[in-house]
Protein backbone atom coordinates (compact mmCIF):
# COMPACT_ATOMS: atom_id res chain seq x y z
CA UNK A 1 0.00 0.00 0.00
CA UNK A 2 1.26 3.19 -1.04
CA UNK A 3 2.18 5.55 1.82
CA UNK A 4 0.06 8.67 2.80
CA UNK A 5 2.03 11.91 1.95
CA UNK A 6 2.43 15.28 4.13
CA UNK A 7 3.18 18.60 3.08
CA UNK A 8 6.89 20.10 4.86
CA UNK A 9 9.64 22.44 4.06
CA UNK A 10 12.94 21.26 2.93
CA UNK A 11 16.41 22.50 1.91
CA UNK A 12 18.30 20.12 -0.62
CA UNK A 13 21.85 22.73 0.00
CA UNK A 14 22.59 24.78 2.27
CA UNK A 15 22.13 28.62 1.58
CA UNK A 16 19.64 31.87 2.50
CA UNK A 17 15.96 31.60 3.08
CA UNK A 18 15.41 30.98 -0.43
CA UNK A 19 16.82 27.48 -0.17
CA UNK A 20 13.88 26.97 2.07
CA UNK A 21 10.79 24.67 -0.48
CA UNK A 22 7.09 23.57 0.05
CA UNK A 23 7.26 19.63 -0.69
CA UNK A 24 5.49 16.23 0.06
CA UNK A 25 7.12 13.94 2.10
CA UNK A 26 5.89 10.36 2.59
CA UNK A 27 4.65 9.54 6.20
CA UNK A 28 4.98 6.03 7.35
CA UNK A 29 2.97 4.45 10.33
CA UNK A 30 5.11 4.06 13.16
CA UNK A 31 6.87 0.95 14.20
CA UNK A 32 7.72 -0.26 17.11
CA UNK A 33 8.01 2.18 20.40
CA UNK A 34 7.05 4.81 17.82
CA UNK A 35 4.16 7.38 17.51
CA UNK A 36 2.91 9.35 14.91
CA UNK A 37 1.76 12.48 15.29
CA UNK A 38 -0.23 15.04 13.47
CA UNK A 39 1.52 18.01 14.01
CA UNK A 40 -0.31 21.64 14.66
CA UNK A 41 2.80 24.25 15.08
CA UNK A 42 6.10 24.35 14.91
CA UNK A 43 8.57 27.02 16.42
CA UNK A 44 10.87 29.27 14.52
CA UNK A 45 14.22 29.17 16.65
CA UNK A 46 17.42 30.71 15.05
CA UNK A 47 19.37 27.16 15.75
CA UNK A 48 16.83 26.50 12.33
CA UNK A 49 18.78 29.29 10.29
CA UNK A 50 22.28 28.08 11.52
CA UNK A 51 21.18 24.60 10.00
CA UNK A 52 20.03 26.19 6.88
CA UNK A 53 22.69 27.89 6.41
CA UNK A 54 25.74 25.14 6.85
CA UNK A 55 26.90 26.87 9.87
CA UNK A 56 26.17 23.26 11.56
CA UNK A 57 26.41 19.92 9.85
CA UNK A 58 23.34 18.81 8.05
CA UNK A 59 21.93 15.19 8.88
CA UNK A 60 22.12 13.14 6.15
CA UNK A 61 20.20 13.91 2.67
CA UNK A 62 17.79 16.80 2.26
CA UNK A 63 16.96 19.10 5.88
CA UNK A 64 13.78 19.52 7.33
CA UNK A 65 14.35 22.70 9.07
CA UNK A 66 13.15 23.05 12.82
CA UNK A 67 13.44 22.10 16.54
CA UNK A 68 10.25 21.80 18.14
CA UNK A 69 6.64 20.71 17.15
CA UNK A 70 3.41 20.02 19.06
CA UNK A 71 -0.04 18.33 18.11
CA UNK A 72 -2.06 15.37 18.45
CA UNK A 73 -1.14 11.58 18.51
CA UNK A 74 -2.65 9.76 15.67
CA UNK A 75 -1.10 6.11 15.99
CA UNK A 76 0.95 4.39 17.91
CA UNK A 77 3.32 1.29 17.62
CA UNK A 78 3.75 -1.62 18.98
CA UNK A 79 4.97 -1.97 22.51
CA UNK A 80 4.01 1.94 23.67
CA UNK A 81 2.03 2.45 26.57
CA UNK A 82 2.44 6.13 27.47
CA UNK A 83 0.67 7.42 24.67
CA UNK A 84 -2.34 6.59 22.76
CA UNK A 85 -4.11 7.85 20.18
CA UNK A 86 -5.41 11.62 20.80
CA UNK A 87 -3.26 12.64 23.32
CA UNK A 88 -1.47 16.18 23.30
CA UNK A 89 2.17 15.97 22.45
CA UNK A 90 5.22 17.99 21.79
CA UNK A 91 9.26 16.95 21.27
CA UNK A 92 12.51 18.97 21.24
CA UNK A 93 15.04 17.60 18.36
CA UNK A 94 17.63 19.59 16.46
CA UNK A 95 15.88 19.48 12.63
CA UNK A 96 13.03 17.30 11.44
CA UNK A 97 9.84 19.96 12.96
CA UNK A 98 8.80 21.82 9.56
CA UNK A 99 6.17 19.37 8.52
CA UNK A 100 2.86 18.36 8.87
CA UNK A 101 3.18 14.80 9.96
CA UNK A 102 5.82 13.14 11.15
CA UNK A 103 6.62 9.66 13.54
CA UNK A 104 8.66 10.03 16.28
CA UNK A 105 10.45 7.33 18.94
CA UNK A 106 7.80 7.65 21.99
CA UNK A 107 10.26 8.34 24.66
CA UNK A 108 11.44 11.34 23.08
CA UNK A 109 8.00 13.17 23.50
CA UNK A 110 6.51 15.41 26.25
CA UNK A 111 2.89 14.73 27.20
CA UNK A 112 1.30 18.37 27.52
CA UNK A 113 -0.23 19.21 30.59
CA UNK A 114 -3.80 20.87 30.58
CA UNK A 115 -3.63 24.25 30.12
CA UNK A 116 -0.36 23.91 27.65
CA UNK A 117 -1.47 23.90 23.68
CA UNK A 118 -0.29 23.48 20.94
CA UNK A 119 0.90 26.95 20.27
CA UNK A 120 2.12 27.35 23.84
CA UNK A 121 4.02 24.11 23.77
CA UNK A 122 5.43 25.08 19.99
CA UNK A 123 6.66 28.52 21.18
CA UNK A 124 8.20 28.01 24.59
CA UNK A 125 9.54 24.51 24.64
CA UNK A 126 13.02 25.18 23.35
CA UNK A 127 13.12 28.54 24.69
CA UNK A 128 11.91 27.55 28.15
CA UNK A 129 14.08 24.70 28.71
CA UNK A 130 16.75 26.50 27.07
CA UNK A 131 16.57 29.24 30.08
CA UNK A 132 15.78 26.41 32.70
CA UNK A 133 19.00 24.53 31.50
CA UNK A 134 21.31 28.27 31.44
CA UNK A 135 19.79 29.07 35.04
CA UNK A 136 20.01 26.02 36.94
CA UNK A 137 22.88 24.14 35.89
CA UNK A 138 25.12 25.94 32.57
CA UNK A 139 25.81 28.50 35.24
CA UNK A 140 23.25 28.65 38.55
CA UNK A 141 21.69 32.10 39.24
CA UNK A 142 21.03 32.69 42.90
CA UNK A 143 19.08 35.18 45.03
CA UNK A 144 21.25 38.60 45.50
CA UNK A 145 23.42 37.92 41.61
CA UNK A 146 23.28 40.29 39.18
CA UNK A 147 22.69 39.12 35.66
CA UNK A 148 23.37 40.50 31.91
CA UNK A 149 21.16 38.94 29.42
CA UNK A 150 21.60 40.15 25.65
CA UNK A 151 18.68 39.96 23.31
CA UNK A 152 16.29 40.76 26.37
CA UNK A 153 13.39 40.97 24.11
CA UNK A 154 13.73 37.51 22.59
CA UNK A 155 12.32 34.61 22.94
CA UNK A 156 14.75 32.95 25.00
CA UNK A 157 15.16 36.30 26.96
CA UNK A 158 11.62 37.14 27.89
CA UNK A 159 11.66 34.04 29.77
CA UNK A 160 15.09 34.16 31.30
CA UNK A 161 14.10 37.46 32.37
CA UNK A 162 11.07 36.55 34.89
CA UNK A 163 12.85 33.15 35.31
CA UNK A 164 16.06 34.93 37.26
CA UNK A 165 13.95 37.47 38.87
CA UNK A 166 12.13 34.96 40.33
CA UNK A 167 14.98 33.05 41.89
CA UNK A 168 15.77 36.92 43.70
CA UNK A 169 18.49 38.13 41.64
CA UNK A 170 18.43 41.17 39.37
CA UNK A 171 18.11 40.86 35.47
CA UNK A 172 19.81 43.68 33.42
CA UNK A 173 18.73 43.27 29.77
CA UNK A 174 19.94 44.75 26.14
CA UNK A 175 17.72 45.61 23.47
CA UNK A 176 17.59 47.08 19.73
CA UNK A 177 14.84 49.36 20.29
CA UNK A 178 12.50 51.52 22.73
CA UNK A 179 9.73 49.34 21.71
CA UNK A 180 12.19 45.97 22.38
CA UNK A 181 13.13 47.91 25.67
CA UNK A 182 10.26 48.64 27.00
CA UNK A 183 8.94 44.86 26.55
CA UNK A 184 11.48 43.59 28.35
CA UNK A 185 11.25 45.62 31.20
CA UNK A 186 7.88 43.99 31.75
CA UNK A 187 9.49 40.58 31.91
CA UNK A 188 11.37 40.36 34.97
CA UNK A 189 14.01 43.16 33.83
CA UNK A 190 15.06 45.63 36.48
CA UNK A 191 17.25 47.84 33.38
CA UNK A 192 17.38 47.48 29.88
CA UNK A 193 19.83 49.11 27.74
CA UNK A 194 19.34 50.07 24.44
CA UNK A 195 22.56 48.55 22.73
CA UNK A 196 22.45 50.91 19.37
CA UNK A 197 22.58 53.85 21.40
CA UNK A 198 24.23 53.16 23.96
CA UNK A 199 28.14 51.14 25.21
CA UNK A 200 26.54 48.62 27.04
CA UNK A 201 29.23 47.63 28.98
CA UNK A 202 29.74 51.17 30.17
CA UNK A 203 26.03 51.37 31.20
CA UNK A 204 26.10 48.28 33.19
CA UNK A 205 29.34 49.41 35.24
CA UNK A 206 26.91 53.08 35.92
CA UNK A 207 23.96 50.46 36.56
CA UNK A 208 25.51 48.27 39.29
CA UNK A 209 28.08 50.88 40.84
CA UNK A 210 30.92 49.47 39.59
CA UNK A 211 30.61 45.89 40.85
CA UNK A 212 29.37 44.72 37.72
CA UNK A 213 27.50 41.30 36.97
CA UNK A 214 27.84 37.32 38.22
CA UNK A 215 26.85 36.12 34.46
CA UNK A 216 26.06 37.33 31.31
CA UNK A 217 24.04 35.19 28.82
CA UNK A 218 24.75 36.31 25.36
CA UNK A 219 23.14 34.74 22.41
CA UNK A 220 24.67 36.92 20.43
CA UNK A 221 27.99 36.23 19.65
CA UNK A 222 30.32 38.18 17.46
CA UNK A 223 29.48 41.36 18.15
CA UNK A 224 28.88 40.91 21.88
CA UNK A 225 31.14 38.97 23.60
CA UNK A 226 34.24 41.52 24.26
CA UNK A 227 31.20 43.32 25.86
CA UNK A 228 30.40 40.82 27.43
CA UNK A 229 33.30 39.84 29.26
CA UNK A 230 34.06 43.85 30.05
CA UNK A 231 30.79 43.14 32.07
CA UNK A 232 31.88 40.43 34.45
CA UNK A 233 33.14 40.82 38.03
CA UNK A 234 36.13 38.61 39.27
CA UNK A 235 34.80 34.93 39.13
CA UNK A 236 32.01 36.23 37.00
CA UNK A 237 30.92 33.46 34.33
CA UNK A 238 30.24 34.15 30.77
CA UNK A 239 27.92 31.89 28.84
CA UNK A 240 27.61 31.69 24.99
CA UNK A 241 24.34 30.17 23.74
CA UNK A 242 24.01 31.26 20.75
CA UNK A 243 25.54 33.40 17.53
CA UNK A 244 22.35 35.61 16.09
CA UNK A 245 25.33 38.27 14.95
CA UNK A 246 27.77 35.37 13.72
CA UNK A 247 30.35 33.31 15.19
CA UNK A 248 32.65 34.61 18.20
CA UNK A 249 35.98 34.94 16.56
CA UNK A 250 39.02 35.87 17.90
CA UNK A 251 38.72 34.49 21.40
CA UNK A 252 41.19 33.26 23.45
CA UNK A 253 41.55 31.33 27.03
CA UNK A 254 43.93 34.12 28.05
CA UNK A 255 40.84 36.60 27.44
CA UNK A 256 39.02 35.29 30.83
CA UNK A 257 42.81 35.64 33.28
CA UNK A 258 41.73 38.89 34.55
CA UNK A 259 39.34 38.40 36.92
CA UNK A 260 39.85 34.77 36.37
CA UNK A 261 36.42 34.63 35.04
CA UNK A 262 34.84 31.65 33.25
CA UNK A 263 33.34 30.69 29.89
CA UNK A 264 30.91 27.93 28.93
CA UNK A 265 29.25 26.97 26.01
CA UNK A 266 26.10 25.15 26.48
CA UNK A 267 23.83 23.43 24.38
CA UNK A 268 20.47 22.77 25.32
CA UNK A 269 20.17 18.83 23.92
CA UNK A 270 22.89 18.12 26.15
CA UNK A 271 20.64 18.68 28.98
CA UNK A 272 17.77 16.61 28.10
CA UNK A 273 19.82 13.45 27.20
CA UNK A 274 18.29 10.99 29.32
CA UNK A 275 13.99 10.60 29.69
CA UNK A 276 15.00 11.19 33.09
CA UNK A 277 16.40 14.37 32.30
CA UNK A 278 13.44 16.06 29.70
CA UNK A 279 11.05 14.62 32.54
CA UNK A 280 11.88 16.82 35.31
CA UNK A 281 12.91 19.63 33.23
CA UNK A 282 10.03 20.20 31.05
CA UNK A 283 7.76 19.15 34.14
CA UNK A 284 9.81 22.51 36.43
CA UNK A 285 9.08 25.13 32.66
CA UNK A 286 4.94 23.51 32.96
CA UNK A 287 5.03 24.25 36.24
CA UNK A 288 6.61 27.70 36.05
CA UNK A 289 4.17 28.57 33.33
CA UNK A 290 1.14 27.06 35.13
CA UNK A 291 1.11 29.05 38.42
CA UNK A 292 2.19 32.35 36.51
CA UNK A 293 6.01 32.59 37.19
CA UNK A 294 6.47 32.48 33.87
CA UNK A 295 4.56 34.09 31.22
CA UNK A 296 4.78 33.85 27.59
CA UNK A 297 3.34 36.46 25.45
CA UNK A 298 0.92 35.33 22.45
CA UNK A 299 3.56 33.92 19.77
CA UNK A 300 3.60 35.64 16.26
CA UNK A 301 2.12 33.21 13.65
CA UNK A 302 2.93 32.51 9.92
CA UNK A 303 1.75 29.49 7.90
CA UNK A 304 4.36 26.40 7.65
CA UNK A 305 4.44 27.40 3.58
CA UNK A 306 5.79 30.82 4.98
CA UNK A 307 8.98 29.37 6.40
CA UNK A 308 11.23 31.72 4.18
CA UNK A 309 9.37 34.71 5.40
CA UNK A 310 9.56 33.81 8.66
CA UNK A 311 13.25 33.43 8.55
CA UNK A 312 14.28 36.44 6.99
CA UNK A 313 12.67 38.35 9.87
CA UNK A 314 14.09 36.17 12.44
CA UNK A 315 17.54 36.98 10.93
CA UNK A 316 16.95 40.51 10.70
CA UNK A 317 15.62 40.79 14.05
CA UNK A 318 12.81 42.01 12.82
CA UNK A 319 10.87 39.77 15.57
CA UNK A 320 10.11 40.01 19.42
CA UNK A 321 9.47 37.35 21.61
CA UNK A 322 8.47 33.93 20.04
CA UNK A 323 6.84 32.86 16.54
CA UNK A 324 5.50 29.67 15.09
CA UNK A 325 4.60 28.13 11.83
CA UNK A 326 1.24 26.70 11.98
CA UNK A 327 -0.51 23.52 9.39
CA UNK A 328 -3.22 23.87 7.84
CA UNK A 329 -6.52 23.15 9.51
CA UNK A 330 -4.50 25.06 12.98
CA UNK A 331 -6.89 27.09 14.50
CA UNK A 332 -6.22 27.48 18.01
Amino acid sequence: MAANMAGAVVAHRPGGPEVLEWTELAVEMPGPGEVLIRQEAAGLNFIDTYYRSGLYPWPEGVLVPGAEAAGTVVAVGAGVTAFSAGQRVAYLERTGAYREMRVMPADRLFLLPDGIDAALAASVLLKGLTAQALVSTAAPVEAGQTVLVHAAAGGVGLLLGQWIASLGARAIGTAGSPEKAALARVHGYDAVIEYRREDFAARVAELTDGALCDTVFDAVGKDTWRGSLACLRPHGRFVSFGQASGPIEGFRIADLAAGSRSAIRPVVFDYLATPQERRARSEALFARLADGRLRAAPAARLPLREAAQAHRALEGRATTGSTILTMDGFSA
